[in-house]
């Protein structure tokens, strides 16, 4: 398994190299490597390193969410908090409705799985959006306004009602008991759960980085390693029934170290940073590897149309949430461009209806067309998606000279921190 991840990561990283040079998303080539050497194409990945896939993806994601929590600051979260509640729902409804109403005619599936395969393909991909929204942030760009923060918050809340979503719609269509108003109940207080959790955990880790001075290195360890914990504890909660939204406990920990103690904040940032330049190779990768593109190619052309027209219905309502912000005509197109990739929650739920259909022993081609579009829609949103991110990014987005100026002599004093300190 060793050998098998160092070529996949001296790879990922010339491939990095070489689509840098291009002014290409690095994202992009990591996905088609782990796609050509996972077991759809020339198998080369070790099958105990596919089988801990899903570990390693969620442990690269803490990372970025970590991050991302300690780049986002109040004053940008109180610009942004109407758009942000209106993100975490209102994209995703417009896609699901269009997908319910034309699924049935175009993959000759019941209403029922067109409300299941709505749920799996309305979330937007955090695995794409959040490290990119992070750089946007390092970078100043759409600062000002707090354009990069708004993506960040309404992306998070979006996974949860798409997933809370997902776990009503599979029970019902199981025939399941299942109490509706409690799970719909379950997602502004696995919101409240989470944030009370996170504040108590950040509150903790900040008396004992104080009071024992661990060096930065360490301090970054053990941050990492609470959050890793922490969504496990999540993992666990959500098998009981009890709402808590783990991700977000974890972006609430860097937001409130940010809030208490900005020095520090910045200076578990710049260690993240480090360590995210080995775990975006795991995710993307793994990400890529887990793609089946035999069901990808059994999706067909209707599959498409379909992810294709949905995916205007989610630009409409992206572009509904940002009416009324004082965003500009450029903003707003780039913040609905944020809102089209497609990649962590597809790969990790696309395959579960067909697997409860299995186990069930139901007929089992709804979730295979289930599976197969989800495929499809990773396969054809999350590279455009990244590139247009990217492109936007340059061209959609105001340069805040005064964030980017101060960003680089932040960089600059960590560095001589970290030497002082490790």
């Amino acid at each position: 398994m060793a050998l098998s991840l160092a070529e996949l990561m001296i790879l990922c990283l010339l491939v990095e190299y070489l689509l840098q040079r291009i002014h290409v998303p690095p994202l992009i080539g990591m996905l088609a490597i782990g796609m050509v050497l996972g077991p759809q194409v020339l198998g080369l990945l070790d099958p105990d390193l596919i089988r801990i896939g899903s570990d390693l993806r969620m442990i690269a994601l803490i990372v970025i969410l970590l991050r991302a929590g300690l780049e986002l600051s109040r004053e940008s979260l109180h610009k942004v908090g109407l758009q942000a509640v209106l993100l975490a729902f209102l994209p995703a409804l417009f896609e699901a409705a269009l997908i319910i109403a034309l699924a049935p005619s175009l993959l000759s599936v019941s209403r029922g799985e067109s409300v299941l395969l709505a749920c799996v393909l309305a979330a937007v991909s955090p695995a794409v959006v959040v490290p990119m929204m992070v750089q946007l942030i390092k970078e100043g760009r759409g600062t000002k306004k707090a354009i990069p923060t708004l993506v960040l918050a309404g992306a998070s809340l979006d996974d949860v009602t798409v997933i809370v979503a997902y776990s009503i719609a599979i029970s019902l269509y199981l025939g399941d008991a299942v109490n509706i108003s409690w799970m719909i109940a379950s997602i502004p207080l696995s919101l409240v759960f989470a944030i009370m959790v996170g504040y108590l955990i950040a509150r903790f880790l900040i008396k004992v980085f104080e009071r024992y001075n661990p060096r930065a290195t360490k301090r970054t360890m053990a941050l990492l390693a609470i959050a890793i914990a922490l969504v496990h504890i999540g993992d666990l909660l959500e098998a009981k029934h009890i709402p808590f939204a783990a991700l977000l406990a974890v972006m609430a920990i860097g937001f409130i170290i940010l809030e208490k103690r900005e020095s520090m904040a910045h200076e578990l940032s710049s260690k993240l940073g480090k360590i995210w330049v080995f775990a975006q190779i795991v995710l993307f990768a793994m990400v890529g590897a887990q793609v089946d593109l035999h069901a990808a190619k059994e999706a067909g052309l209707a599959s498409i149309l379909l992810i294709l027209v949905a995916l205007v219905g989610r630009s409409v309502g992206t572009y509904l949430c940002t009416l009324g912000s004082g965003f500009n005509f450029k903003e707003k197109l780039f913040i609905v461009i944020s809102y089209l990739p497609k990649a962590t929650v597809q790969a990790a739920i696309g395959s579960a209806p067909l697997a409860a259909m299995s186990e069930r022993g139901m007929d089992t081609r709804p979730g295979q067309i289930i599976l197969a579009v989800a495929v499809m829609s990773i396969l054809i949103t999350a590279p455009l998606g990244a590139f247009a991110i990217s492109w936007g990014g340059d061209h959609l987005l105001s340069v805040d000279e005064t964030r980017g100026s101060s960003s680089h002599a932040m960089e600059a004093s960590e560095a001589e921190y970290d030497l002082l300190k490790d």
